[in-house]
């Protein structure tokens, strides 16, 4: 899932290289949180405008 989110953000951004992805450990339901880290340039091409999701 990590790398689909890598993919998925590098077409979004410009500075490609600044992309990362962490998870945290899946908690009691099994539930999994990915944190995904871009270049302060990259912030609106990734949350889009109007905080709007891309």
């Amino acid at each position: 899932m990590e790398e689909l989110l890598v993919t998925i953000a590098k077409g979004l951004v410009e500075d490609k290289d600044a992309v990362s992805v962490t998870a945290d450990a899946p908690d009691e339901e099994g539930m999994v949180v990915y944190h995904l880290h871009v270049g302060p340039d990259d912030m609106g091409r990734v949350i889009g405008k109007q905080g709007r999701i891309a």
